[in-house]
């Protein structure tokens, strides 16, 4: 009890969420948990129960050695099992639908728009509207939904933000979408929930701050970033897409134009273009990746 009492009050953001979706994950799981209950506490008040009425020193317990099935017995082990199954069967069909992450969120605002790269071992985020780029720092207002567009420029990796919403992969040549929203100003950590390599851990398991701030906060902020002397052109992303680790935030003022969609692009052309992804995934692989 000690222990689980430790694990209690350590700070859990997938039971303090900060928004509509990961609101609605938390109470799929309790759903989802709860309904798993219904087989484990009978189990366990049961198997306590065997245990007493049937010690040695009870002689009133019913001793039957050539009883060898009962229907009631049967029917409650196969049937409450499959009602269970058909339930969370049921809420897995609903909510795959009500919480695809390619759904945008409704509200009277339009998204902010953000393209998001993994590299080794960090997090490139571009914002095309403010023509703006940062490293492994993702800062958003809260009073608008954030639509993210994702890709890997690297082995497959996986991007959470626990307190906002569930996971989702990115892979080298392909887009994927995500779309989240905050219910008020927050700070959460950001992760990359799939190993990827000697430098996953270089910084902490390759984290990103993530901020939901004020519109006039945000603003403020972009402004900031503005005011960096460093551009994101393509000798600056030659360079920053080389492996490195524990790299901190990091503003550029201005991007190059399509670089996202370039970034896609390259691996989308003939097998011998995908040299580079396959070489790093081979040792992955073999190593139980």
């Amino acid at each position: 009890m000690l222990f689980l009492s430790g694990c209690a009050l350590a700070h859990m953001p997938v039971l303090d969420p900060h928004g509509a979706v990961a609101l609605t994950e938390r109470d799929l799981l309790f759903t989802a948990a709860g309904l798993m209950l219904i087989v484990i506490v009978p189990v366990w008040v049961l198997t306590f129960w065997v245990c007493w009425r049937y010690r040695a020193s009870n002689t009133a317990a019913h001793y039957m050695p050539e009883w060898s099935y009962s229907a009631g017995v049967d029917a409650v082990v196969w049937l409450v099992p499959a009602l269970i199954v058909g339930c969370i069967g049921y809420l897995v069909w609903t909510y795959t639908h009500r919480l695809d992450p390619y759904r945008p969120i409704a509200a009277a605002v339009a998204p902010l728009e953000v393209d998001v790269v993994a590299e080794d071992w960090k997090w490139l985020f571009i914002y095309p509207r403010q023509n703006i780029a940062t490293v492994n720092e993702l800062v958003f207002p809260s009073e608008r939904p954030l639509s993210l567009k994702l890709t890997s420029d690297t082995v497959m990796n996986s991007f959470y933000v626990a307190g906002l919403g569930g996971q989702i992969f990115v892979m080298a040549g392909m887009r994927t979408e995500l779309n989240l929203k905050a219910d008020g100003p927050a700070q959460f950590v950001g992760r990359n929930t799939q190993y990827s390599g000697a430098g996953f851990a270089g910084f902490p398991e390759q984290s990103f701050a993530v901020r939901a701030v004020t519109s006039p906060e945000f603003d403020a902020w972009v402004a900031a970033a503005k005011r960096s002397p460093d551009s994101l052109d393509a000798a600056t992303f030659a360079t920053l897409e080389k492996p490195s680790g524990k790299v901190p935030k990091h503003y550029y003022s201005s991007v190059e134009p399509d670089l996202f969609a370039r970034i896609i692009a390259k691996y989308a052309g003939p097998p011998m273009q995908h040299a580079r992804v396959s070489a790093v995934l081979a040792p992955v692989s073999s190593a139980g990746h």
